[in-house]
């Protein structure tokens, strides 16, 4: 059975109505994947200590985007802080803007992919954190390595020890003088002997006199009783 001219001819006009039909689908499909704003996110990152603003493609249609950031001062354009470009991909593509950015600082990021986007913003703006970025501190001394420097109890306890010589030696200086051997009486002793003899007194004075007084008594006595014996031979 032959295939008449007529059906051929509606064969080919319903092939090419469908292979048309796929390509807008894919240019449009292809179009609608370049043209979406929410493929470009931004945000304020502190690396090092510094401020920096991060901006992340994953339109992975492969089309290349400019990406401009701007200061904002309320509502308006104070400073524009610079522009790179960036091809997207499936996981991210990211491009970093240097900026020193003060906390609550407001940016504009304007996008612009030719025939896809026409410098569409991300929205909404970015807004900085509340914190600023400080620079990085020196990491503290740990409890252990404090406690390392700290001298132990052993390593004091010889400094303690050589000044007991020293201590031994005082008290060997102030040790009484009974302890060494001398002929000298100690104190204690003559303080006893004196009080007991009466040294400290006038007993000696006392004792010499009345000694005195004994002999010429006794020679009075004797010369008394002498002349009386010469008068009674008389």
């Amino acid at each position: 059975m032959s295939i008449s001219r007529r059906n051929a001819r509606r064969s080919v006009r319903i092939l090419g109505l469908a292979s048309a039909s796929a390509a807008l689908v894919l240019g449009v499909s292809g179009q609608a994947l370049a043209c979406n704003i929410s493929e470009f996110s931004a945000e304020a990152v502190c690396t090092g200590g510094k401020g920096s603003i991060v901006v992340t493609d994953k339109d992975f249609s492969g089309q290349k985007a400019t990406v401009t950031v701007f200061l904002e001062n309320n509502g308006a354009d104070e400073k524009k802080i610079g522009e790179q470009e960036v091809t997207g991909t499936r996981e991210g593509a990211k491009i970093t803007f240097d900026e020193d950015w003060k906390p609550g600082a407001v940016y504009r990021v304007s996008v612009n992919v030719p025939r896809f986007i026409n410098n569409k913003d991300i929205t909404p703006n970015l807004t900085a954190p509340a914190t600023a970025c400080g620079k990085e501190d020196s990491p503290a001394p740990s409890a252990s390595a404090s406690e390392s420097a700290k001298p132990s109890p052993s390593e004091t306890e010889p400094a303690e020890e050589s000044a007991s010589p020293s201590d031994s030696a005082s008290e060997s200086a102030a040790a009484p003088a009974s302890d060494v051997p001398s002929n000298a009486p100690s104190a204690a002793i003559g303080d006893s002997n004196l009080a007991e003899t009466g040294a400290n007194s006038n007993t000696g004075l006392i004792a010499g006199v009345a000694g005195a007084l004994v002999v010429v008594g006794g020679g009075a006595v004797y010369f008394g009783m002498r002349r009386r014996g010469a008068k009674t031979g008389s």
